[in-house]
């Protein structure tokens, strides 16, 4: 895949087991083992490339982003710093400069281009510089560090932490970088979006039926899944059938695994609700079985290129899974080592046929790519605004509408469970000071236990980005009251603008 023109660079991505279309183009006839070649050169499957406009692959950049710290970094973060790098290196291109040329006058006018020179309004924000600036100091601190350049054009001073140790900081670090870029949505807000959006339903919080959605059950089952886990995006859409928990205990909530290769960082565990769980269960038994069956009645499971096909799967604490290919080549490899491009890539084949072990299938049974799911957001967020708007002249001032996001059910799952786990310790036990001191010894601190469940490293981002509305309150006061959880979230929005809390009746 390549992203760019003939005055840019280009960038492109190493992939594995992609028919090269040499019947469409013949000059590419030679390069039909293009993966046995990218392998000998040690370039791994996702790694980016970039060429310039001369069509040329610089080995130290090409070292860079295989061989560095830039290679360990989460997918996403690797993709977004890849697409700053072709930018600016264009923007150094059109100046006359190769990209090891760059001096912090370049870069000056290259902030002064991204956040004030470009269309009206339509510079970036403080933040999405700041993740560039540190796309640029990666790279730049590495090649002065290697001596490829004698200095980096990123300037840098020291600065004092709090602890008393010294960091370093760019210069031209951004003031302008909100905390978090999302809100909160208390759980009977949600239930209302999900309702509205995903369920058809009208004002009056009653089915609309007028409505024709498809993949309703589908949809819903996975919001459910993110608001109740806490969920990336990423982790949820790349699921595979035999990793989501059972929910058959009599358990409130079941414990799951999110693979290393799909995770931000490393692999870890997760829970998810018993209703959503059952939610998800009740999709893999009628619509997710349709959708399969339909494929199979036109073959195209069968029409897959690259198929995997799983002979075997070992569990226990490190499962594995066993295929074979197209050519009949078999491999076994640790279930967490999958990534998305080959998950969707497994099969299983029984008495039925063929079926896909990814978890989310299209109306055609076909793996859905984890990044479609944002078209599904707002489809679901444009109903919501069009039910609101249909609202005019009945009580309009009471509805409070809301627009949901992914990362927004991730935020919101933070502050539900942080004060479920405040409630459970504080107030339904009964428990003197003392004895609470002793059980957070034992258990952890609440804190911690979202941070954990979240899967951040560190707490802080866990209390001042994910956890902001209950920053400067007194959590323990919240708990002063026997109430339910729905009434002490509501509590929490009533002091916090961040918040959005729908009350019980009052539609979206």
């Amino acid at each position: 895949m390549a992203d760019g023109d003939e005055r840019q660079w280009s960038l492109y991505w190493a992939a594995r087991a992609r028919p090269v279309p040499c019947r469409l183009v013949p000059a590419l006839a030679g390069w039909a083992d293009v993966d046995q070649r990218e392998s000998a050169a040690d370039i791994e499957a996702g790694q980016p490339i970039l060429i310039d406009p001369e069509y040329r692959l610089d080995p130290v950049l090409a070292r860079f982003l295989g061989r560095s710290r830039f290679a360990w970094l989460a997918e996403g973060t690797r993709q977004a710093y890849a697409k700053d790098y072709r930018l600016f290196f264009s923007f150094l291109w059109q100046r006359g400069r190769y990209w090891h040329e760059a001096d912090p006058d370049d870069l000056l006018d290259w902030e002064a281009w991204r956040r004030r020179g470009q269309q009206p309004g339509r510079g970036i924000g403080g933040s999405k510089w700041q993740r560039e600036l540190a796309a640029l100091r990666l790279v730049y601190e590495w090649a002065e560090k290697e001596q490829h350049i004698a200095l980096s054009p990123v300037p840098v001073h020291e600065v004092r932490l709090r602890g008393g140790g010294i960091a370093t900081a760019a210069d031209q670090a951004p003031r302008d970088v909100r905390s978090a870029d999302v809100k909160w949505v208390t759980p009977r807000t949600y239930r209302l979006w999900r309702d509205t959006g995903l369920l058809g339903y009208d004002a009056d919080g009653e089915p609309d039926p007028s409505w024709r959605g498809r993949n309703d059950g589908r949809n819903a089952a996975f919001t459910d899944l993110l608001f109740s886990s806490g969920l990336r995006l990423r982790e949820g859409g790349c699921l595979l059938t035999l990793e989501v928990p059972g929910a058959d205990g009599g358990h409130g909530y079941y414990e799951g695994t999110v693979a290393g290769a799909v995770a931000k960082r490393r692999q870890r565990m997760f829970y998810a609700s018993a209703a959503a769980l059952r939610r998800v269960a009740a999709y893999v038994a009628t619509s997710r079985a349709d959708a399969v069956r339909r494929a199979r009645r036109h073959r195209r499971y069968e029409q897959v290129p690259s198929k995997l096909i799983v002979t075997r799967i070992s569990h226990g604490a490190r499962p594995k899974v066993a295929w074979r290919d197209e050519r009949g080549r078999s491999a076994e490899v640790p279930l967490g080592a999958i990534g998305p491009a080959e998950r969707m890539r497994l099969f299983t084949d029984g008495e039925d046929g063929l079926e896909p072990l990814w978890l989310w299938l299209g109306e055609s049974g076909m793996p859905m790519a984890y990044e479609s799911w944002e078209k599904v957001f707002d489809a679901a967020n444009a109903r919501v605004a069009a039910v609101l708007a249909s609202t005019v002249g009945r009580d309009r001032e009471r509805r409070t509408p809301v627009a949901i996001s992914p990362h927004m059910l991730r935020h919101s799952f933070a502050l539900h469970m942080l004060v479920a786990l405040h409630h459970a310790l504080d107030r339904r036990f009964g428990l003197t000071p003392g004895e609470r001191r002793h059980l957070r010894q034992v258990y952890g601190d609440p804190w911690v236990l979202v941070r954990d469940l979240l899967g951040h490293s560190s707490e802080q981002t866990t209390r001042l980005v994910y956890l902001e509305p209950l920053n400067g309150l007194q959590v323990a006061s919240l708990l002063d009251h026997d109430e339910d959880i729905d009434t002490l979230l509501s509590r929490v929005a009533a002091s916090s603008r961040l918040v959005i809390d729908a009350g019980l009746g009052d539609p979206l």
